[in-house]
């Protein structure tokens, strides 16, 4: 189970909406609280569309043991910097807080080698969800494969599954 930690960029689905405030599940023992605020240009006039059932891409802004955790989907001069509402037709799935790490190293080899394959968009969560999204359904699944079973390849395996891949 997933413990929020402050600063940590997470996937989450937004689970209902009550006044203000979205609650958003996050993979951990209770669901985050994101404001309608807590975006870009969002104003009390200017509401972000956001509905119960979308993923939201988002960072903690409060976590710890004795308050609910907070999310928000702008840094601290206000801009999304790549944060909030993710894409419809992407597929989520969870991988180990591991693999994310490694994932999210600089200069990830998995993700260069897989980004000569197909162009894809990828948003990575520190609470082990993974969403993809490739031109057809195809290409994303196949993505998705890879990236599962990076989890248990060797470099070399990796690249030999990548090789065939692509036909070489």
């Amino acid at each position: 189970q997933y413990v929020p930690v402050k600063g940590d960029h997470v996937i989450g689905i937004v689970t209902a909406k009550t006044g203000d405030l979205f609650k958003v599940d996050v993979g951990g023992s209770e669901q985050a609280s994101l404001s309608y605020l807590a975006f870009e240009g969002a104003t009390k006039r200017n509401r972000p569309n956001v509905q119960v059932g979308d993923l939201i891409y988002g960072q903690f802004l409060v976590a710890n043991k004795d308050m609910e955790p907070e999310l928000v989907c702008i840094d601290s001069s206000g801009r999304a910097s790549g944060m909030g509402v993710i894409g419809q037709d992407g597929f989520l799935f969870k991988v180990s807080l591991g693999l994310i790490r490694k994932l999210l190293a600089p200069k990830c080899e998995i993700i260069e080698e897989l980004s000569q394959l197909y162009p894809f968009e990828l948003v990575l969560g520190m609470n082990g969800r993974i969403w993809v999204k490739a031109k057809t359904v195809q290409q994303t699944l196949i993505i998705v494969n890879i990236l599962e079973a990076c989890e248990y390849m060797t470099a070399e395996q990796r690249k030999q599954a990548l090789a065939k891949l692509s036909g070489n």
